[in-house]
């Protein structure tokens, strides 16, 4: 039986980065992958570039049921330290918007530059492998897998969550959790278009395609970005970051154009060009295909010198403050990432150690920390993983 020093199970993100960190100290390091080839997540994300960090990261872009347990390690490994690396392997890259990092080429990059540093490190990686049990023997691990059995002072789990299972994503890490008596955060998908019901679908689908920057609240949590009417639903950055924080039964509203006091706005042009269509002075500030659904949608349509200022506050209303119940979302198919996991309660925020099994790590998204859109779970991944990687 092949015996390591750690053994880590999933070869993403985190994996590899835990890895490469405990390969530094000399450890000997297995990484153990079911996939054909490592980085899966990296390969695809940001559109094949890679939003590999984002240089305004902060412990406030999290969300977990302890708001704390990522300061540790975000704190230890910020943007700037993975910055260094990417540039150390002469990887061009670019700021797309609001602190967002891309590969100027390819994720390509950001993969090779990680099995570069595994390498150079003496970290061993074993791809297209099922782990089919983890045991814990005295002060040892043995791990079964279908290539063969091994043996580790360490298992570190950063076999992710179950989001985007056509990757071969499942919720594995969540049952070695279980295994061992440590407790977890129900993983609902996030990060994820949210769906509605046949009131408005029908809707939606005329609209297919329409882009809107807006404002999106649910409860006291608000984004500003883009809204994306798709077939299903809604999509679009501004969806997918308050998805994360939508649960069952809760109502959105999206004003759909921040930037503007509509009322106030259509009384003004009433007065100056009367004549005006509604639908003109609408589309002004809103997509004409959105104005057409508005108008009809509130009954509200005309000349603006033949509607009273109680229509124009009907329409305005709508327009500034649409409230919206999803009946749901277009679960871990279509989920960037999953909310809850491992609880941060069973782990050590310095180490991302097991209180109850020494020698047990989890990290990355397998644990109870979920980051915002935009380059901020890549940024988890990698400071959770330095974390892990300088103890085990």
């Amino acid at each position: 039986m092949a015996n390591y020093d750690v053994a880590i199970i999933g070869g993403g993100a985190a994996g590899l980065m835990c890895a490469i960190e405990a390969g530094k100290r000399g450890r000997r390091v297995i990484t153990i992958e079911k996939g054909a080839s490592v980085a899966g997540k990296i390969r695809i994300s940001g559109g094949g570039r890679c939003n590999f960090t984002n240089i305004h990261t902060s412990p406030s872009n999290f969300i977990s049921e302890n708001p704390h347990f990522a300061k540790s390690a975000l704190k230890r490994y910020q943007p700037t330290d993975f910055i260094k690396l990417v540039e150390k392997h002469g990887i061009e890259y670019h700021e797309k918007t609001l602190g967002q990092l891309f590969c100027d080429e390819s994720a390509n990059d950001i993969i090779g530059m990680l099995l570069s540093e595994c390498e150079e490190y003496g970290v061993e990686i074993l791809t297209s492998t099922t782990v089919q049990s983890v045991a814990k023997n005295n002060k040892k691990f043995e791990i079964v897998a279908d290539k063969g059995d091994m043996s580790a002072s360490s298992v570190v789990i950063a076999t992710g969550g179950p989001s985007i299972p056509k990757m071969g994503a499942t919720g594995w890490g969540y049952d070695v959790a279980r295994q061992f008596k440590l407790k977890i955060v129900d993983p609902v998908p996030a990060l994820v278009p949210l769906t509605f019901g046949e009131d408005f679908i029908f809707d939606f689908r005329a609209l297919s395609g329409v882009a809107v920057d807006v404002n999106v609240l649910c409860a006291k949590t608000s984004f500003d970005e883009a809204l994306l009417f798709t077939h299903r639903g809604l999509s679009g950055p501004a969806i997918l970051q308050i998805s994360s924080y939508w649960c069952s039964g809760e109502d959105i509203v999206i004003n759909l154009a921040p930037g503007s006091d509509v009322f106030n706005l259509l009384k003004e042009e009433k007065q100056r060009h009367p004549k005006h269509e509604i639908q003109t002075a609408l589309a002004a500030i809103l997509p004409k295909r959105l104005v057409a659904y508005l108008c009809e949608h509130t009954g509200v349509s005309g000349k603006l010198a033949d509607l009273p200022h109680k229509k124009l506050q009907i329409i305005a209303s709508l327009i500034n403050q649409w409230r919206l119940r999803p009946n749901g979302t277009e679960g871990f198919r279509t989920a960037e990432v999953t909310r809850g996991g491992v609880s941060t309660d069973e782990l050590s925020s310095k180490t991302m150690e097991s209180h109850k099994v020494p020698g047990l790590y989890f990290i990355g998204e397998v644990v109870d920390v979920t980051g915002h859109l935009g380059g901020y779970n890549f940024q988890w991944a990698w400071a959770s993983g330095h974390a892990a990687g300088q103890y085990v």
